[in-house]
């Protein structure tokens, strides 16, 4: 049983994903993290230093501290950070145990670099439709809680991210992009090693309704109809992003945990 301290392994593991999935601050050592450069899904590496100095603003936030083995480490600098009056917890057994549990770890050389204020920044063309809202949904949700979105002109995005450091996406020529019949969903899902059951199950929903094939499967056709309806709804692009993140929030917890359900 482990303490009001602490939450367990199976406990964090239906949380990620979730819009309420805490910070994961992942701090093992830097031969620790060599041995195994993966990363916990949404967790961010912070050596202790870093971690007890900068925790404005980490307040009124909930935290999992994360290392090797969720002892002495995380232990004591969960505790430092609830003396200054954040939400934090530790990981019981620590990344070892998330790791024997066979749980989803992204590798970290896939993750781009973080800017000052600790946040991924991606591009993309303007006007989205189906996958510019998905792909930044998954980020949100498996990589980066606080990623920030550029929506740009189509001819501007390689530019805008060489300029500003961005990573772009779905745009000809950038790594995160369609793949033969793959679209750039799939392709994020694949290379961020984040094939859960719920997520290729998602995957291939999306897939349906961007490329045009909604006989892949029955929901792909809806997905599509509210991707338009948001689409027209929303002059904002990052407007529509925010309200759309709830739609991809309900298809992932049915791929997860409803799909077997009906109703009469």
């Amino acid at each position: 049983m482990p303490s009001t301290t602490e939450i367990t392994v199976s406990q964090l593991s239906r949380l990620i994903g979730l819009p309420q999935t805490p910070i994961i601050v992942d701090v093992r050592t830097q031969d620790e993290f060599a041995a195994d450069p993966r990363l916990i899904p949404g967790a961010q590496r912070a050596d202790r230093e870093v971690v007890t100095r900068s925790t404005a603003r980490l307040e009124r936030q909930s935290v999992i501290v994360v290392c090797q083995q969720g002892l002495q480490l995380s232990q004591g600098i969960s505790a430092w950070m609830r003396h200054q009056g954040i939400a934090a917890q530790t990981l019981e057994g620590g990344f070892a145990a998330w790791r024997a549990d066979r749980h989803l770890l992204i590798p970290a050389d896939k993750v781009p670099a973080r800017d000052a204020q600790g946040r991924t920044v991606w591009v993309t063309r303007a006007r989205p439709k189906i996958v510019r809202i998905a792909c930044p949904w998954l980020i949100r949700r498996f990589i980066d809680r606080e990623a920030v979105f550029l929506f740009v002109g189509p001819s501007e995005v390689m530019a805008v991210a060489k300029q500003f450091q961005a990573t772009p996406f779905d745009v000809r020529g950038a790594f995160w992009d369609d793949r033969g019949d793959k679209c750039t969903f799939d392709v994020m899902v694949e290379e961020l090693a984040l094939s859960s059951d719920a997520l290729v199950r998602l995957a291939v929903i999306v897939r349906g309704a961007d490329t045009g094939q909604l006989e892949l499967t029955p929901q792909s056709p809806g997905l599509l109809a509210a991707s338009l309806g948001y689409s027209r709804m929303y002059r904002d692009d990052l407007a529509q992003l925010e309200a759309a993140m709830p739609l991809y929030d309900a298809f992932y917890r049915w791929c997860r945990d409803a799909v077997n359900e009906t109703h009469a």
